[in-house]
C-alpha cells in the first residue's frame, strides 16, 4: 500500500514537472491557458449573476401569483362561510368538506389546503387537511403570525415528495400561505395553502444547463480562436528561433521564409537582413583572421633565416667576449640573451598560429604523470636557484597513469612554475599532484604578491600583464600561459587561476585520465586552505646546498624538496 502511494505521488510530481516545463517553454500554451482562465472566470461571474437574477425573478413572479391566488381563494371561502345557514357542528363539518374540495381543485397548479382550528378554539368541528401527512410543513412561527390576524402570511418551505420509488427522500421547493377565516358556529380558523415551486425549479435548472452549455461552447470557441491567433504569431517566432540556432551553429546561409506584407513579414525581412549583414561581417572577420594568422606564420618563418644568421654572428661575438673591452663584452652578453628571447618568441608565435588555425595535434600516450611533473620541476630548478625560491613537491605514492601528451603537459607545468617563481618573491612554491578515478589535478601555489580576481580573469590572455611596468626577469614572451591554456583544452581539461593580493596565487591543471571522459570535478581544490607553511624536509643532492637538484623520492608522502 505504501509503495503504491509512493508511485502515485511520483507520477503526480512528474506530471506536474512536465506540465510546468511545457508552460514555461511555450508562449502559445501560456497565452491560450491565460485566455481560457480569464474567460472561465468572466463566464463564471456572468453565469452566477444571471442565474441569481433568473432565480429571483422566477421566485418573485411565482410568489406574487400564489399570494394573489390564495387571497382570492380565501375571500371566496369566507364568502361561502358567511352565506352558509349551517347551525350545528355536523352541518359546519359538511360545509368544511365541500369548501376544502373546492379550494384544492381551484388553483392554477398543484396545491394542498389545510384548515386548522385556531389556538383556544374548543368547538367540535375538527381541523381538515387535503394531505394530512404534510401538516409538519406549517411551522409554528407561521401559525403564530397567521393567528395574529394581520392578513396574509407566507413562508418558503420544503415539500417532501413520495410519489414513486425514486422520489423517496426528495424535497421540492414550496411556499405556504396562511390567513384566518371565520366559520359559522365554530369561530376563527386558519386557512393555509401549500404551493409547489418545482415547475419553476425545473425551468431554472433548464436555463442553468443552457447557460453552462453555452459557456462551454464559448470557452471552446475562445480557446480555438486564441490558439489560431497565437499560432499565426508564434510560428514565425519559432521559425526565427530555429534559424537563429542554425546560424549560431555556423550555417550562415539560413534565412527565414517571408510571406505577406504584415508586421511578421517585416520582422522576417529585418531578420534576414540582419543575418545577411552578420554573414558578411563574419566573412570579413574570418578573412582578416586568416590573413592575420598567415601573416604571423609567414613573418615567423621568414624571420628564421635572418635570425639564424644573426645568432651565428652573436655566438661568435659571445664566444670571443673575453677579448673585448668591458662595455663591448656586456653588449655581446645582452645580444645573446635577447637572441634567445627572440627565438622563444618566434617559437611561441608559431605555436599560437597552429592553435588558431586548428592544426595543433595531440600525441597522447599512457604515462605516469608523476614523471612529467618531476621533469618540469627539474627544468624549473635552475631558475628557482637564481631567484632563491624553495620548491615543495607533493606526489602520491601510487602511479598516476593517464592518456596525455607528455610534451604538452610538461610545457604547461613549466609555464606555471616559471610564472610562480617569477612572482613568488623568494617564498615557497608548492607543486601538488592528486588523482581520482576520473581525473588528475596538479596545483602550483606561490605565496608572493598575488593577484586580484580581475587579474585572474585575464591572466591567460595573450601578452597580458597585471603590472605593465613589471619587467620580465625570466625573459618570458607573454604567450606562455595562453599556450598552456590551449594545451589544456586540447586534452579536454581545465586550467584555472586563483589569487589574492598579498596571499599569493594558485594555478590548477585538471586533465581527464582517459580520452572521452567529461570533467565534472577536480581532485584538488583551487582555493588553498589558509594554513601555516610546515617546515619542509630537505632532500637534495648536495647536503649543504639548499638549491641543488632535488631527488624526487616518491616514497615520501607528502614529498617536499627544498
Amino acid at each position: 500500500m505504501r509503495r503504491s502511494w509512493r508511485l502515485a505521488r511520483l507520477r503526480v510530481v512528474r506530471s506536474v514537472r512536465v506540465s510546468s516545463r511545457a508552460w514555461r517553454s511555450s508562449l502559445q500554451a501560456r497565452v491560450v491557458t491565460s485566455t481560457l482562465a480569464i474567460g472561465l472566470v468572466a463566464l463564471a461571474m456572468v453565469g452566477v449573476t444571471l442565474s441569481a437574477q433568473m432565480r429571483d425573478g422566477l421566485f418573485t413572479e411565482r410568489v406574487d401569483l400564489v399570494l394573489d391566488e390564495s387571497a382570492r381563494a380565501t375571500r371566496q371561502a369566507q364568502d361561502t362561510f358567511d352565506a352558509s345557514t349551517a347551525a350545528t357542528s355536523t352541518e359546519v363539518q359538511v360545509l368544511l368538506n365541500d369548501v376544502m374540495s373546492a379550494l384544492r381543485s381551484g388553483g392554477s397548479g398543484e396545491r394542498e389546503v389545510f384548515l386548522l382550528r385556531a389556538p383556544g378554539q374548543t368547538t367540535l368541528v375538527n381541523s381538515r387537511a387535503s394531505e394530512p401527512g404534510l401538516m409538519d410543513v406549517i411551522s409554528k412561527d407561521l401559525r403564530a403570525a397567521t393567528a395574529a390576524g394581520e392578513g396574509q402570511r407566507w413562508q418558503s418551505t420544503g415539500w417532501p415528495v413520495s410519489r414513486g420509488v425514486g422520489d423517496a427522500g426528495r424535497t421540492e421547493p414550496a411556499v405556504v400561505v396562511g390567513q384566518t377565516v371565520v366559520l359559522p358556529v365554530a369561530g376563527t380558523y386558519e386557512l393555509y395553502f401549500l404551493y409547489s415551486l418545482q415547475a419553476e425549479q425545473d425551468r431554472l435548472d433548464f436555463l442553468q444547463r443552457m447557460l453552462a452549455i453555452g459557456a462551454a461552447a464559448l470557452v471552446l470557441l475562445l480557446g480555438t480562436m486564441t490558439w489560431l491567433v497565437t499560432r499565426q504569431v508564434v510560428r514565425p517566432v519559432r521559425a526565427a528561433a530555429q534559424v537563429a540556432a542554425r546560424i549560431a551553429d555556423g550555417h550562415l546561409d539560413e534565412r527565414m521564409p517571408v510571406r505577406g506584407e504584415d508586421e511578421i513579414a517585416t520582422l522576417g525581412r529585418s531578420f534576414n537582413e540582419m543575418a545577411h549583414g552578420l554573414q558578411e561581417q563574419i566573412g570579413r572577420m574570418e578573412e582578416l583572421s586568416t590573413l592575420q594568422r598567415r601573416f604571423v606564420s609567414d613573418v615567423s618563418h621568414e624571420l628564421r633565416t635572418p635570425l639564424t644568421t644573426v645568432r651565428m654572428a652573436g655566438e661568435v661575438l659571445h664566444g670571443a667576449r673575453h677579448d673585448f673591452e668591458p662595455s663591448v663584452k656586456r653588449s655581446a652578453e645582452l645580444l645573446q640573451t635577447q637572441l634567445d628571447r627572440f627565438e622563444d618568441l618566434l617559437a611561441d608565435l608559431l605555436e599560437i598560429s597552429r592553435f588558431d588555425a586548428g592544426a595543433a595535434m595531440l600525441d597522447a600516450e599512457s604515462r605516469d604523470v608523476r614523471d612529467v611533473v618531476s621533469a618540469a620541476v627539474e627544468h624549473a630548478f635552475p631558475l628557482a636557484e637564481r631567484r632563491s625560491t624553495w620548491l615543495s613537491v607533493h606526489l602520491p605514492d601510487t602511479r598516476c597513469i593517464a592518456d596525455v601528451d607528455p610534451r604538452r603537459v610538461e610545457r604547461i607545468l613549466r609555464n606555471l612554475l616559471v610564472n610562480a617563481i617569477e612572482h613568488a618573491e623568494g617564498s615557497t612554491v608548492e607543486v601538488t599532484l592528486a588523482a581520482d578515478a576520473q581525473a588528475l589535478a596538479v596545483t602550483v601555489r606561490d605565496r608572493g604578491v598575488g593577484m586580484t580576481p580581475e587579474a585572474a580573469a585575464h591572466v591567460f590572455d595573450r601578452f597580458w600583464r597585471a603590472d605593465p611596468a613589471r619587467a620580465r626577469t625570466t625573459g618570458g614572451t607573454g604567450l606562455g600561459l595562453a599556450i598552456a591554456l590551449e594545451d589544456a583544452h586540447l586534452h579536454g581539461g581545465w586550467l584555472e587561476a586563483w589569487g589574492r593580493p598579498g596571499d599569493g596565487a594558485c594555478f590548477r591543471l585538471t586533465l581527464p585520465r582517459r580520452a572521452g571522459i567529461r570533467l565534472v570535478s577536480a581532485p584538488l581544490p583551487l582555493v588553498p586552505e589558509e594554513t601555516a607553511d610546515p617546515a619542509p624536509a630537505v632532500r637534495s643532492r648536495g647536503a649543504s646546498d639548499p638549491t641543488a637538484l632535488p631527488e624526487l623520492d616518491t616514497d615520501l608522502d607528502p614529498q617536499e624538496v627544498r
